[in-house]
């Protein structure tokens, strides 16, 4: 099963196999835009297989990772019964993110109409194509990354610097980049 709208019940799946599935296809959904920034937010100090393998794990605690039930969690009471759930990367701070992103998420749905609406803006609807890099350059910035996670800590995000927000906007399509032509 892939990442989609209505997977937040799955608590079973290989979250690895899922992301990487997903990886780069265009999303326009706010829930999978969710779900592909939490696994941002945990990829922090971690490859992207560890983050996303405890996807279901996420979607468990995290009330089956619904925008609204998350943006409800009261910290002081969520945030230490979630770090301490058997297999959860038990980062408080991270946590906090998560509730505090889904928060600016319904901020953004009040005032552009959906958080897919906000982050496709940035390209005008259309995937962003960027050049061919060497695999073996630091190649995880871009412009447009360093500007949509400046906005996005503006509007109340947390753990969205450049290089989470690039992979995020990677993982959702929204950037995408060129094949070397070997």
């Amino acid at each position: 099963m892939a990442i989609g709208p209505n997977d937040g019940g799955q608590f079973e799946t290989d979250g690895a196999a899922e992301y990487d599935a997903y990886f780069g296809t265009p999303t326009h959904d706010d829930h999978v835009l969710f779900e592909l920034l939490t696994v941002g937010v945990f990829q922090v100090g971690l490859s992207w297989q560890a983050a996303a393998s405890k996807l279901p794990i996420y979607r468990q605690v995290f009330e089956g990772l619904a925008i609204q039930p998350v943006a409800a969690m009261i910290d002081e009471l969520a945030i230490p019964e979630i770090a301490a759930f058997p297999g959860m990367i038990g980062n408080q701070r991270k946590i906090r993110a998560v509730l505090q992103n889904a928060r600016a998420i319904l901020k953004v749905q009040q005032e552009v109409g959906s958080f897919s609406a906000y982050l496709w803006a940035f390209v005008d609807g259309t995937p962003f194509l960027l050049p061919a890099l060497e695999r073996d350059a630091v190649a995880h910035l871009s412009t447009l990354g360093s500007a949509v996670a400046k906005d996005m800590k503006r509007r109340g995000f947390s753990f969205v610097g450049p290089v989470v927000t690039h992979m995020f906007l990677l993982a959702a399509g929204i950037l995408q980049e060129a094949k070397d032509p070997d």
